[in-house]
């Protein structure tokens, strides 16, 4: 499945977030929110994965779709465009990932239509965005591997590899589930977080973030939302989806960590706060 790019040229607050999850509390109160900050459509970016985990798959899609925010790609959108048996997330083999995915798959798959597919098939597998004199890609996972898992303490070495590659001033990503921004070199890699599921920081809370350019520079902000956790918990209790992901909605722990590095596992169950970082015009070390 070959998808050309997407260019965008945005100026003033873009609201950028990944991974909905199927989780259609979490994604209405998103777009409560971004009324609230008065961001339109256009100018929110969702970094893909639109049904997982959740209850709502169908619904969630709908949702994004007929709200014209632009789409990267993820593995899950494109394994459900392509009628495939499987997430392809890029677990472990033989993880309890991977096995708790092939229910929450399967439920998807069954959930999603026709007309859903064909629109997820024509989503893009890069974004190039424009905003605040800096040129950013927006990616799913990995440049070349959709479903690579790139966190935090992931060298940096790989990213200064992977943003090079791109011909741009830096990522902006989803995959991974935990939000982070870097400053490698002077260029970017920020990932957004995700709405779908708690950053197994011990809160229900989830994240998406925020780009503001400013005559300092481009700021980065990394913001929690607060929802309904309970119904969408219940939804996916109601629905027999694996329990371990509907606890956590609550719990704000993941049921499995088999995809997490060390420096990640080792920050499981510790709250994040919001934070901003300050990208300088001339692309120097964040303030």
């Amino acid at each position: 499945m070959i998808v050309q790019n997407t260019r965008l040229e945005l100026d003033g607050e873009v609201l950028l977030f990944g991974g909905p999850y199927s989780n259609l509390e979490a994604t209405e109160a998103l777009f409560a929110e971004a009324e609230r900050l008065r961001i339109p459509p256009e100018r929110m970016i969702c970094t893909g994965d639109l049904a997982a985990y959740c209850a709502d798959p169908a619904a969630t899609i709908d949702l994004i779709r007929r709200s014209g925010v632009a789409v990267v790609m993820g593995n899950c959108d494109e394994q459900l465009a392509l009628g495939a048996d499987d997430c392809a997330c890029g677990y472990p083999e033989g993880s309890a990932c991977e096995r708790l995915s092939s229910a929450w798959f399967a439920y998807a798959n069954a959930q999603v239509g026709h007309a859903a597919r064909a629109w997820l098939a024509t989503l893009p597998r890069r974004i190039d965005l424009s905003i605040g004199g800096a040129r950013l890609a927006v990616i799913h996972g990995g440049v070349e591997q959709i479903n690579q898992f790139v966190f935090a303490s992931t060298s940096a070495e790989l990213k200064r590899r992977q943003i090079a590659t791109t011909e741009a001033d830096g990522i902006i990503a989803g995959h991974c589930g935990l939000p982070f921004t870097q400053v490698i070199g002077g260029r970017l890699w920020h990932n957004t977080g995700v709405i779908g599921m708690p950053a197994n920081d011990g809160t229900p809370r989830v994240w998406y973030s925020l780009l503001r350019p400013t005559d300092a520079g481009l700021e980065v902000l990394h913001r929690p939302l607060a929802y309904d956790h309970h119904t969408a918990a219940a939804k996916m209790r109601r629905e027999g989806l694996p329990a371990g992901y509907a606890d956590a909605l609550s719990t704000g722990l993941w049921p499995s960590c088999d995809v997490l590095l060390a420096g990640e596992k080792a920050q499981r169950g510790q709250a994040l706060r919001p934070e901003t970082t300050v990208w300088h015009q001339q692309f120097g070390a964040a303030a």
